[in-house]
């Protein structure tokens, strides 16, 4: 229907958009009233989603003519970025930002610059960035699941935490049960998309692929190591925090600083 009442790419697009919108608006506003209490911020993410997204489409109209390391800045800008969202989600944690942007850069640093070098990814804009934001962003998903939870079983086992200090036990002692029920939970997603890969959902970058011209069945495989990279990247993420959490969130008389 919006396409015989708008003919161009632009107005097409915005047009649908603005229905996605409006479509989220009314479920956010409905969830509020289960107490999800999602009217303010699903507005501002939409409309914060649909800004950036333009912008990083402008500049990558700009980027796509320039060489293959121009990638480099707005990656690592991505990375920066990633880190401020995870850190609205553990707050309570002393000096989020920090961890979580070593986190980031340890798992979605690392699985990027590793992957290129061996040739995995292409050292290419139209390679680098797409592949590139997609690590990062789903990396910045399973950290802020992490915390997130991680918060959760500290505020709900206090006690049980503060006991096993009082009977000697260490800090990472006392908290290892609640920092391996976080690095599971917040696996779940990227181990359920490898599951479901090809029986459930058909992901983007295979579909493009296709769609540009590739073989099918390499577009398979190629979508089968991005998201293996966003299950690596995820995973050593993790794996870091769980080594530095604990620093944060005890003193260093051993007293844990987040109460329930």
């Amino acid at each position: 229907m919006l396409r015989l009442l708008f003919h161009t790419e632009l107005s097409l697009g915005l047009a649908q958009a603005t229905v996605v919108a409006v479509t989220a608006t009314l479920v956010a506003i409905l969830a509020s009233r289960r107490g999800a209490h999602l009217q303010r911020e699903i507005p501002l993410a939409l409309l914060r989603g649909l800004v950036q997204i333009l912008l990083i489409g402008f500049v990558l109209a700009v980027l796509l003519r320039g060489p293959w390391w121009t990638a480099i800045p707005l990656l690592a800008g991505m990375v920066l970025m990633a880190a401020s969202i995870v850190r609205t989600r553990a707050r309570a944690i002393p000096e989020t930002y920090t961890l979580s942007l070593i986190c980031l850069a340890a798992g979605a640093g690392v699985v990027i610059t590793l992957m290129t070098l061996i040739g995995i990814i292409a050292p290419e804009i139209k390679m680098l960035v797409p592949v590139g934001s997609m690590v990062i962003a789903q990396n910045m998903n399973i950290q802020s699941l992490f915390l997130n939870r991680f918060l959760g079983e500290l505020r709900s086992h206090t006690g049980e935490i503060e006991s096993a200090l009082a009977l000697g036990a260490s800090a990472d002692t006392a908290v290892a049960p609640y920092l391996r029920s976080a690095f599971h939970a917040s696996l779940i997603p990227a181990t359920d998309n490898l599951r479901s890969l090809g029986i459930v959902w058909i992901p983007g970058i295979m579909a493009g692929m296709v769609l540009s011209g590739s073989s099918p069945v390499y577009a398979a495989l190629y979508q089968f190591v991005v998201l293996g990279m966003i299950f690596t990247a995820g995973g050593i993420s993790c794996l870091t925090a769980t080594y530095l959490v604990p620093r944060r969130v005890f003193t260093r008389n051993q007293q844990l600083r987040i109460r329930g």
